[in-house]
């Protein structure tokens, strides 16, 4: 049976917001684009790993094997790229279009143009050390998480890379993850993780303490074979690449399920095993078709807006019809 398990201490604010404001379209979204192919050239990628959109609507992807990062324009345009010396997994942007990867034992950080700004970690056990860094994201206030892929845990760094905390072990249970798993924030500062070896995706607060999990292991509504990065869309909800199932699943706040797209193969709209998303700001989500060695981009979910707020939380979401 899969896990459906409320998110329970962020549910109060994020049901009222869902009542006010929004609606999600249960049909798979438009398909709209393009790029990419293998290759080591412009535009080109072998094995690309993590997907991250920042200010400016720019895309940015962490190419592992070609050991760099390529940013692109909102509709493919290929604007420049630089070096990772190592393999790349995750990537993310802060609200200053900083980039962050996780690159083997470490992290780093550069400007949105490619220039090394600060970077840390070394292989290890210990605070701020890592057995392969593996997803990383960035909160509203600064915070980065990164998953610690074969120490089972999540660590909590400032921008500047200073250590502040970590949680998770080995595991099956709550709070614990089985292997490679993959961060996001949302905008109340929920971390999300999609803990791919157990076939679910966990919430927790900032400060590491669970809220929940849903998901479980199949090709049902809402069931995985191996969840990948993530990424939330701007109105808070949540677009997950379900990898082993070549297709992508959104969901809302609370874990339910809205609408999924895809099936194998390399005509528009589907997918060879997608590792990565990412939501710009007007809402256009693109997917990392990783065995394609390609982005897809796709239209908004969003069908309707009317702004509002209730207790302090911007208007979010109405059940979608």
């Amino acid at each position: 049976m899969p896990r459906r398990t409320v998110r329970v201490a962020v549910t109060a604010g994020l049901a009222l917001a869902w009542a006010a404001g929004i609606a999600l379209a249960l049909a798979a979204p438009a398909f709209i684009l393009k790029w990419g192919s293998a290759g080591t050239g412009a535009g080109q990628f072998q094995f690309p790993h993590g997907l991250a959109t920042g200010p400016g609507g720019f895309v940015y992807i962490s190419d592992t094997i070609n050991h760099r990062v390529q940013k692109f324009s909102g509709v493919g345009a290929y604007q420049t790229q630089w070096s990772t010396v190592d393999d790349c997994a995750g990537i993310a942007t802060d609200a200053s279009g900083n980039v962050y990867v996780a690159v083997g034992h470490g992290v780093k950080k550069y400007s949105s143009g490619g220039a090394l700004l600060t970077s840390w970690g070394s292989q290890g056990s210990g605070p701020g050390q890592f057995q392969y860094a593996q997803g990383v994201a960035v909160d509203g206030l600064g915070f980065v998480y990164v998953t610690d892929w074969l120490n089972y845990r999540v660590q909590k760094f400032t921008g500047a890379g200073s250590y502040v905390g970590e949680w998770g072990s080995q595991g099956s249970g709550n709070g614990q993850f089985a292997g490679i798993t993959w961060v996001a924030v949302d905008g109340a500062g929920v971390v999300t993780i999609a803990d791919s070896d157990n076939q679910r995706i966990q919430t927790f607060t900032g400060g590491g303490a669970y809220l929940g999990q849903w998901g479980g292991p199949g090709s049902g509504d809402g069931q995985f074979n191996f969840p990948a990065s993530p990424a939330f869309g701007p109105e808070g909800y949540l677009v997950v690449p379900d990898s082993g199932n070549n297709r992508v699943q959104i969901l809302r706040p609370d874990g339910s399920f809205v609408v999924a797209w895809g099936t194998p193969g390399t005509a528009n709209g589907q997918f060879n095993h997608p590792t990565a998303v990412g939501v710009d700001a007007s809402g256009a989500i693109f997917v990392l078709d990783k065995d394609n060695a390609r982005v897809q981009k796709f239209a908004s979910v969003v069908t309707a807006t009317r702004p509002a707020s209730w207790g302090g939380v911007k208007a979010g979401y109405r059940r979608a019809r």
